[in-house]
């Protein structure tokens, strides 16, 4: 037999003992069983103070799991860790006499045992040790990302579908996942915001784990996120260095100054998507006009093109966003044409500010 079985015979048969023994001593103090809960998401051993205190004063320490990845890091600062998985009953008398047993919980959480033990409570007939829920390490800000990283990873290498996807056939879905941001975002609606920010987070991601598989220039998602990172801190120095800026328009002259020294660009117009839509580009490069202080009239034509174009500077100077006005406008359009049909507003509509939403940020895009 080995040694992870004989541990399991011996647990088993401690804790009978201890059941009985528990039985006989109903008098006595009932003890405290505390479950110690861990994250994944944090490197193992790295527990809280109140944790290893726990953990040094307990009179027995348990886990079911003999491959849990606490347990080496445990051992190895001298506490003795019983393989064993009690039933709740057995966990109540093991407790008997003021003992205290801690419970290092498996990623399930032990709900079997928990459940035991409330049934235990509920029931009135059994004089029940102090119960406490010790998380031993909590997740950081962000944590799940991880979980996201790690789920791509299986989806790309196990879905039919996702395995064959490429950049190329994505970008359709990246535009129309960007698009429904903007109109939760314009909706108000909080719940549709929260999944439109995860579908697109969800490009992201995709994109990054193919990236992966490029056999020319291959990229992590953590080459993506150190990137935005080293950008980030490089573009405020008012923040992680030593320049001082207390205003919005400060803020924008550091980050326009230390994008113009990166992108060492000959024009305004670089960088400018020429796809995106066109009030949004007409209203992009009047702003780089702007910013860079030229004076570069509006092209004189004849059409609607021309038109729109000076409609979309106008609107950029003023502070307005030319494509959300048009869409606020052709919302109002569309309840007109619901009104006439004998309908009411659709559902989910924007906020009355939506048409105001401003373009003077330009220089803050990360591009």
């Amino acid at each position: 037999m080995g040694a992870v079985g004989y541990v399991r015979r011996v647990n088993a048969t401690s804790f009978e003992g201890a059941s009985h023994q528990g039985r006989d001593a109903a008098t006595s103090a009932t003890g405290r069983v505390v479950l110690l809960t861990t994250s994944h998401r944090v490197a193992p051993g790295l527990l809280s103070w109140p944790a290893w205190q726990a953990l040094r004063d307990a009179d027995r320490v348990l886990c079911a799991d003999g491959a849990h990845p606490q347990l080496p890091y445990l051992r190895e600062a001298g506490i003795t860790v019983e393989e064993g998985a009690p039933t709740a009953q057995q966990l109540v008398d093991a407790c008997a006499g003021g003992r205290t047993v801690v419970v290092v919980a498996t990623g399930e959480g032990e709900p079997r045992l928990t459940d035991g033990l409330a049934r235990l409570a509920g029931s009135g007939r059994t004089r029940m040790p102090e119960l406490e829920l010790l998380p031993a390490s909590y997740d950081l800000p962000g944590s799940r990302l991880l979980d996201l990283v790690q789920v791509m990873d299986r989806i790309r290498a196990e879905c039919p579908w996702s395995s064959l996807q490429t950049h190329q056939g994505l970008a359709k879905y990246g535009i129309e996942e960007a698009y429904e941001l903007v109109e939760a975002i314009e909706a108000g609606d909080r719940e549709e915001l929260r999944e439109e920010l995860g579908d697109v987070l969800l490009q992201v991601v995709f994109h990054a784990r193919i990236a992966e598989e490029d056999p020319q220039a291959p990229f992590s998602i953590d080459d993506v996120a150190g990137g935005i990172v080293a950008k980030l801190i490089h573009r405020h120095p008012h923040v992680f260095g030593d320049a001082t800026a207390t205003t919005p328009e400060e803020v924008k002259e550091h980050w326009l100054r230390t994008k113009a020294i990166e992108k060492q660009r000959t024009s305004v117009t670089e960088g400018v998507p020429l796809g995106q839509p066109g009030l949004a580009l007409a209203a992009k490069l009047s702003s780089r006009v702007r910013s860079a202080g030229l004076e570069v009239p509006l092209p004189q034509g004849e059409g609607i093109g021309y038109e729109l174009l000076a409609l979309a500077a106008q609107a950029e100077a003023e502070g307005v966003d030319p494509e959300a006005a048009l869409r606020a406008a052709a919302r109002a359009y569309r309840d007109a044409v619901r009104a006439a049909e004998g309908l009411g507003p659709a559902s989910g509509e924007p906020g009355p500010d939506a048409e105001g939403l401003g373009t003077h940020a330009e220089g803050l895009g990360t591009d």
